[in-house]
């Protein structure tokens, strides 16, 4: 209850005090079992005398009378009027509370919802919606449209205004999985799927699928519109939890947790339970790829940077939920594409950007769970099937007119790590650049994202180059690849030169072109996009433009990497552009500023210095190598051990996450091309040498020595990291354990152990790095 203010007479506080005795005692039976559990129980003489002090809108009296009128054996039929007479105060409610303070439950009071919970409404509109199912004989009571909405729009304004009510709906299995059902009825899915919505995101465990009666039929049976609907569903259900996996959790957390937890998790489970639903994946390609028919006038258009406004009006949320329900009756076919939906006049009555964010807001759902599916353990049947049902082409064809249309002026960008609610847009976007990131990581289907003419262009640089092709390339079928001249790919290039230097667009966006180069370097890949001048405009990006963003100039040094690796021809563009003093410097102090963030591109400058030093009777390389400043500079042993040194200052066991565990594989790659020059025992002695100059002896070996004993035990493990690594660097990954393994030698007279150079007094390399 609210606050009384001290100028209450004394029969005023009396009163309250009474409710509250109430409120109190029912909440203390609730906890104990013992006594006044639920207001059925309390007498309707006196609750009708506390509700006109109390003000409680009549809410416990009508629970009384509906309690009364809904035992198992009575007429469901004739408690709708007060089913609905309480919804629709749960609802006016609702609605202030979402639409004008926007308060969380612990800041504002929702009397009716509290009191509607705290006299068993919540139970008892969950008894009326399972009634079906508690019944063991006789004739099933039948529930009407109307009185299933009414309910669950009772509990979900409940969810919203009350604190608790959410995560005990969550706790009861029986009831969840009973609401999957009920999404079977068009008329009631609406409802039904944002109840089900919001139960999941607060529940601790994962549901399972497979425990959905009847999962593959009811998947099936939904139109477009609710098979987007459902994705919302879908992506509480097969994403992990985000304990352990984010990239702040340390690997050695994460390791200790996957030792506890060797079974495959639901949301494995989960995704495999999808890709076995006949037509599924196929479905939310043409979902992800239909496009939104264009007004003829310019005077519909609204600007999306004025969505929220928009959806803060509660008549324009009604019309958009109306025009759900609408498709939901009109659509018993499979197909409810923008087509089956002209004739809907409400559809006429929204401004056209409006049918926008309704469709965009829907692929947002759609490519989230595709981008998921193509990360998990099922990543090769995702992948066929993506391509078979050509996704790619189908999002290159909306990619000037949906994806990436021309933004307006004065648009807020949206940064990373940033806290604030994206517009369908923003998010639609991003969303967009993430699956491309997933699509062609480490995957031959990349090539996907090129058009004809363009793989066509990638075997003239072949040929030119006397190179074999690829076999990824020459075995893409051109039958999937993107229509037209321009691919995806080369699209994407052109947007991120034109995109604001700070925008957060411009790491998602070189996230995505990054993976495209990933895995083993390909000369001609590279080449390809050197001639679309990306080298320049990442360098423009590090060393002109003033980007202060850790992120995008983290996203474009590793680009960078990738587009320079082993290519002599990038060195020399690089020469090019960097042809001062100044510039060079400029660039040097960006690397230095945060090894973290630069370190791949630090690693590929030395990967390729040493290729290039074995290329001596090639003049092109040699010519290239006398003039090129950063070549030069990386070919002085003085500057890889100082880099060397700062790697492995800035990371122990403790601290080693999925993004700066980088760094002890660059600093893992110095070493190991040391060894093969034989130079291994220079370079730890040159780092004996700096521990004593620093005069903290023993600190840095030893510390060096447990993360190789860690990286043992994360890499010997994982097959995919280490084929990433070996694909990479170009280096087997015999020669990374061989390596890790002479360091780690125990005998005192190997010149390539790391024992060696830590004095007795300093040596502390027996305790188990679990402990530290």
């Amino acid at each position: 209850m609210a606050t009384r203010r001290s100028g209450f007479s004394r029969t005023q506080t009396n009163r309250g005090n009474s409710c509250k005795n109430i409120f109190n005692k029912i909440r203390q039976g609730q906890i104990t079992g013992v006594g006044l559990t639920r207001g059925s129980q309390i007498p309707v003489a006196l609750l009708e005398e506390r509700d006109k002090r109390a003000q409680w809108q009549g809410i416990p009296v009508l629970l009384r009378r509906l309690h009364e009128s809904s035992h198992p054996n009575s007429d469901l039929s004739k408690i709708d009027s007060m089913v609905m007479e309480l919804s629709s105060l749960l609802s006016m409610e609702a609605m202030s509370f979402v639409t004008e303070e926007r308060k969380t439950p612990q800041e504002s009071v929702s009397p009716n919802t509290y009191t509607f919970d705290l006299f068993g409404g919540v139970d008892l509109f969950v008894e009326i919606l399972m009634r079906p199912t508690l019944t063991v004989q006789g004739d099933l009571p039948i529930l009407s449209d109307d009185l299933i909405k009414d309910c669950l729009s009772g509990l979900y304004n409940c969810c919203i205004c009350t604190e608790g009510v959410t995560k005990s709906l969550a706790a009861r299995e029986d009831f969840v999985m009973f609401l999957f059902t009920l999404m079977s009825n068009k008329k009631v899915f609406l409802p039904t799927a944002t109840l089900i919505e919001d139960i999941l995101s607060v529940r601790k465990e994962i549901i399972q699928l497979e425990k959905i009666p009847t999962l593959a039929s009811l998947v099936q049976s939904f139109n477009q519109q609710q098979l987007a609907n459902f994705c919302r569903i879908l992506s509480v259900t097969i994403s992990e939890p985000d304990v352990g996996v984010d990239d702040k959790h340390t690997l050695l957390a994460r390791s200790t947790q996957q030792k506890t937890s060797t079974c495959t998790s639901r949301a494995e489970s989960n995704q495999v339970a999808l890709l076995n639903i006949p037509g599924f994946i196929e479905r939310l390609c043409k979902l992800a790829t239909r496009k939104v028919t264009e007004a003829a006038g310019a005077s519909a258009r609204l600007e999306l940077e004025d969505w929220h406004s928009w959806l803060d009006n509660a008549l324009v949320l009604d019309a958009l939920m109306q025009l759900a329900i609408e498709e939901a009756e009109q659509s018993s076919t499979e197909s409810s594409d923008e087509s089956s939906l002209s004739s809907s006049p409400l559809r006429h009555r929204l401004p056209q950007s409006m049918k926008i964010v309704h469709e965009i807001m829907y692929k947002v759902e759609v490519l989230y769970v595709l981008c998921v599916l193509l990360m998990g353990r099922q990543r090769n049947q995702v992948h066929r099937m993506l391509a078979e049902f050509r996704l790619i082409p189908g999002l290159n064809n909306l990619f000037d007119k949906l994806i990436w249309r021309k933004q307006p002026s004065g648009h807020v960008l949206h940064r990373q790590n940033q806290n604030c609610d994206c517009s369908p847009e923003i998010s639609f976007k991003i969303q967009f650049l993430r699956l491309l990131q997933s699509f062609s990581d480490h995957h031959e289907n990349k090539y996907l994202l090129l058009s004809g003419q363009e793989l066509n262009e990638l075997s003239d640089i072949y040929l030119s180059a006397n190179i074999f092709e690829m076999e990824a390339l020459n075995n893409t079928d051109r039958n999937l690849v993107c229509d037209g001249k321009k691919g995806l790919l080369t699209r994407l290039i052109s947007v991120m030169k034109k995109e604001p230097i700070d925008s957060s667009f411009r790491f998602w966006q070189a996230r995505a072109v990054e993976s495209f180069l990933r895995g083993t370097p390909s000369y001609a890949d590279q080449v390809f996009l050197l001639r679309r001048g990306l080298l320049e405009h990442i360098l423009y990006c590090i060393i002109d433009s003033g980007c202060k963003s850790h992120d995008v100039l983290q996203s474009y040094f590793d680009l960078l990497g990738e587009l320079m690796k082993f290519n002599i021809d990038a060195f020399k563009r690089f020469n090019k552009y960097v042809n001062t003093e100044e510039k060079f410097q400029m660039f040097l102090t960006q690397i230095n500023s945060s090894l973290v963030d630069s370190n791949m591109l630090v690693r590929c400058i030395v990967l390729s210095l040493d290729r290039f030093e074995s290329q001596t009777k090639d003049m092109k390389v040699v010519e290239v190598f006398s003039e090129c400043r950063l070549l030069s500079y990386m070919a002085q042993v003085e500057n890889r051990l100082f880099f060397l040194f700062r790697l492995i200052s800035i990371i122990n066991v403790q601290t080693l996450t999925q993004e700066n565990v980088s760094c002890l594989n660059t600093s893992l790659v110095i070493l190991m091309l040391a060894r093969r020059r034989g130079k291994l025992p220079f370079y730890l002695s040159a780092l004996r040498e700096k521990e004593y100059a620093e005069k903290y002896p023993g600190c840095l070996l030893n510390n060096f020595h447990n993360l190789l004993r860690f990286w043992q035990h994360h890499y010997l493990n994982k097959d995919k990291d280490s084929t990433c690594l070996e694909n990479s660097s170009c280096i087997p990954f015999t020669y990374w354990k061989e390596t890790v393994s002479v360091l780690l030698g125990s005998g005192r007279s190997s010149q390539c152990a790391i024992g060696t150079y830590i004095d007795e007094a300093y040596r502390d390399l027996d305790r188990d790095f679990m402990e530290l």
